[in-house]
């Protein structure tokens, strides 16, 4: 089938309100802001979402911009020529994705020779506070059992303590955000492990990360920042034992199911994460977390409303999406 007769329709900024306030170690948002496009071939329209960061260079008016500069019919495969590893190519991928799904009346994940996905474990994250307050945190949520943590540098075992006590029944992951230094790696890679930590992502800024190739990892460490797409993984050999893949990093669902593909065969870990945003961002990357060993698309959940329809999330278990919202 030729995707050559797709266009773009629109591709818009949308702002979705948080529930609560989302605290990481570079700052606070009290709403995800996202992109919208949507595709045509003049009978069906599909969509994608996603997020730019400014940690990455990445804004909703440059993503936009760049989008709107697209003319004539677009072919996924050829979305590496008109687009970076990104946003603004990652809401594109997924869209034509969607569109694909509806032009061959098969769901996206049959289109891409995958089993139909079954229904995933999301983390939930905790924003980064106080220890007391993030114990709190962790105690409202007793139905949710894979918790994340954001953690900040200073003060990071002692969150790490707090939260493993007020829920000794819970998995806990946790993510520094390029927050710790050094002289922090040692001895907070060994509280993480007191506090039966699975894992810690991204501890040191990604440009100082060669030094996790010469310490004892007490617990596995996995790469974020410094995971963009299939091409990052030989520089990660030694440094990391997981890589955290995210359709915003990798441009879409086609290059994310090649770098989970190249991380496997590379031996990391996988895990599967999102930005902030709502359910047409989530769905496409639950293709990618099938027999992840850890999934944090919780977006949906730390959003006061979401699409409709959205993802059936109960008790932290994430359904696939309905075609109603994507693929």
């Amino acid at each position: 089938m030729s995707h050559g007769d797709a266009r773009i329709i629109e591709a818009a900024s949308e702002d979705w309100p948080l529930a609560q306030p989302f605290v990481i170690s570079r700052g606070a948002k009290t709403q995800a802001s996202v992109v919208l496009v949507r595709v045509t071939d003049g009978q069906h329209v599909g969509r994608g979402e996603a997020v730019p960061y400014a940690r990455y260079g990445e804004s909703v008016a440059g993503a936009l911009e760049a989008l709107r500069a697209i003319e004539g019919p677009i072919d996924r495969r050829q979305l590496p020529e008109l687009l970076p590893a990104g946003a603004a190519r990652n809401a594109l991928d997924c869209a034509l994705w969607d569109l694909e799904a509806k032009q061959a009346h098969k769901r996206a994940w049959t289109l891409a020779g995958l089993p139909e996905p079954v229904p995933v474990r999301t983390a939930y994250t905790l924003s980064l506070d106080e220890p007391s307050a993030m114990a709190d945190a962790a105690k409202a949520v007793p139905h949710l059992t894979l918790l994340k943590l954001k953690l900040g540098g200073a003060g990071d075992p002692e969150r790490l303590a707090a939260v493993r006590s007020a829920r000794p029944d819970a998995r806990l992951i946790a993510d520094a955000n390029e927050a710790w230094t050094l002289d922090m790696l040692a001895p907070f890679l060994a509280a993480a492990a007191a506090a039966g930590v699975e894992l810690i992502e991204q501890p040191l800024p990604a440009g100082a990360d060669e030094a996790l190739a010469h310490v004892a990892r007490a617990v596995p460490v996995c790469a974020d920042e410094s995971a963009h797409t299939g091409r990052d993984l030989d520089g990660l050999v030694a440094k990391y034992d997981a890589v955290n893949i995210k359709l915003d990093k990798t441009g879409g669902l086609t290059e994310a199911l090649h770098m989970a593909k190249a991380a496997r065969a590379a031996r990391f870990r996988v895990m599967v994460g999102s930005m902030v945003a709502t359910s047409l961002a989530a769905a496409p990357a639950l293709l990618v977390a099938q027999g992840a060993e850890w999934v944090d698309l919780d977006g949906p959940l730390l959003l006061a409303r979401d699409r409709r329809p959205g993802l059936v999330i109960e008790n932290g278990l994430i359904s696939p999406p309905s075609p109603e919202l994507w693929g």
